[in-house]
C-alpha cells in the first residue's frame, strides 16, 4: 500500500501513520493484559452459601493459580517492552522516511555535478513518486536548453568568426599596396591581432564541443614528447620527475600541457615541467623565470580574451585564451589549474589531477 502511493507525501505519511498505529497497539495490548498495577479481583464471600454460581470452590488456589500464570512485571516497574518496540518503529519509520527523502536529492545532486562535467552526460530515468518524476522530468528539460543554447552559440561564434577571416584577409592584402611604412606596421599589426583572435576563438569552441572519454594514458611519455619537439625549435625546455600513468583525457591534457609551455615560452623565454606523483593525485608544474601575473590578477587572466597589462601584452603575441582553453581542459578531467608565483621571481601554473 505503502509502495503503491504515487506522491513522496502519502508514502511519508502512511508509513508514520503505521508506525503509530502498531507501536500503540502494541502498547494498549501490555496495558490490558501484563500490566502489574491492574487492581485484583474482588474478594470471595465469608461463606459458600453466598458465592454466586459459577464461583469457584477453592478461590485461594485459584487466585493463587492465577497469580502463577500472569507473567513476571518488568523491570524496576517500567514497560520496557511496549516502550522498546515503540522506539524500534519510530526509529524504523524515521529511516525510512529519511532515505525516500534523500533519495530524489541525491539522484538529482548526481545528474547535476555529471552536467557540470559534460552536457552530454545521460539524462535522469524517471522513476518513483511523483514529486521525483517532476523533478526528473524537469532536471533533463533543463539540461536539453542548456546543450542546445551551448551548442547554438557555438554555432553562431563559429559562422561569425569563420565569415570575418574572408574580408580580413582582403584587407590584409590592400594593406601590403600602402606604401607608408609607419601606417602599413600599424594596420598589419591590427589585422594579424584580429586574425589571431579569430583563430583562437575557433580553437576554443572546438575544445568546448570536444567530449573525450577517460582512458589510462602515459603522462610522462607525453611530457618527453612535448619537451623534446619544444627542443628541436630550439626553446629551453627541460622536465623532471616521473608518474605512473593517469586516468585521464589525452587529447584535453596535451592541449592544456602545450598552452601553459607555449605561455612560458612567450613570456619568459624558458620552461621547466615538474612532476610529482602520489597515490591519489598527479601534480604537473610548469615553472618559469619570468615577469609573472600580479596575485590579484591571476585568477582575471583565465577569461576569455584576457590580457595583463604591462610586460605580458599584445607584443608578447598572445590574445588571452591560452589559459581559459588550459583551465577548462584541467576541470573536465576532474583536476583544476592554479597559478603561483615562482620562488625568486616568476610564474608557476600547477596542474592538479585526481587519481580516479
Amino acid at each position: 500500500m505503502i509502495r503503491s502511493a504515487d506522491t513522496l507525501f502519502a508514502r511519508l505519511f502512511g508509513g508514520a501513520l503505521l508506525a503509530i498505529i502498531l507501536a500503540h497497539l502494541l502498547a494498549f495490548i501490555w496495558f490490558h493484559y501484563y500490566d502489574p498495577h491492574r487492581p485484583p479481583p474482588p474478594p470471595p464471600p465469608h461463606n459458600a452459601q453466598d458465592m454466586p454460581r459459577g464461583y469457584p470452590d477453592k478461590p485461594d488456589d485459584d487466585m493463587a493459580a492465577e497469580e502463577m500464570r500472569r507473567p513476571p512485571p518488568p523491570f524496576f516497574g517500567i514497560p520496557l517492552i511496549p516502550l522498546l518496540f515503540q522506539l524500534i518503529t519510530l526509529v524504523i519509520a524515521a529511516w525510512f522516511g529519511a532515505k525516500a527523502l534523500s533519495r530524489p536529492v541525491r539522484r538529482i545532486s548526481d545528474a547535476a555535478e555529471r552536467l557540470s562535467e559534460n552536457l552530454d552526460s545521460p539524462p535522469l530515468t524517471i522513476t518513483g513518486p511523483r514529486e521525483a518524476r517532476q523533478a526528473a522530468a524537469t532536471f533533463n528539460l533543463m539540461q536539453e536548453r542548456i546543450r542546445e543554447q551551448v551548442q547554438q552559440r557555438g554555432r553562431m561564434l563559429a559562422a561569425v568568426s569563420h565569415d570575418l577571416r574572408t574580408p580580413l584577409a582582403r584587407l590584409k592584402l590592400r594593406v601590403e599596396q600602402i606604401e607608408e611604412p609607419k601606417l602599413h606596421g600599424q594596420m598589419t599589426q591590427d589585422l594579424n591581432d584580429m586574425i589571431g583572435m579569430l583563430d583562437a576563438t575557433l580553437t576554443y569552441l572546438n575544445e568546448q564541443r570536444t567530449s573525450e572519454a577517460l582512458q589510462y594514458f602515459d603522462v610522462q611519455a607525453l611530457i618527453e614528447s612535448l619537451t623534446e619537439n619544444a627542443q628541436d625549435n630550439g626553446d629551453d625546455v627541460e622536465a623532471s620527475g616521473s608518474c605512473r600513468p593517469l586516468k585521464s583525457q589525452p587529447m584535453a591534457l596535451r592541449s592544456c600541457l602545450h598552452n601553459l609551455i607555449d605561455n612560458a615560452l612567450r613570456y619568459a623565454g624558458h620552461a621547466r615541467v615538474e612532476i610529482e606523483d602520489s597515490s591519489d593525485r598527479l601534480l604537473i608544474r610548469v615553472v618559469d623565470r619570468g615577469p609573472g601575473i600580479p596575485e590579484k590578477l591571476r585568477e582575471a587572466v583565465f577569461e576569455p580574451f584576457y590580457r595583463v597589462e604591462g610586460s605580458r601584452n599584445r607584443n608578447s603575441g598572445g590574445v588571452g585564451i591560452g589559459m581559459t582553453i588550459a583551465r577548462e581542459a584541467a576541470r573536465r578531467m576532474g583536476g583544476d589549474l592554479r597559478l603561483e608565483e615562482t620562488p625568486g621571481g616568476g610564474l608557476t601554473a600547477s596542474i592538479d589531477l585526481p587519481r580516479i
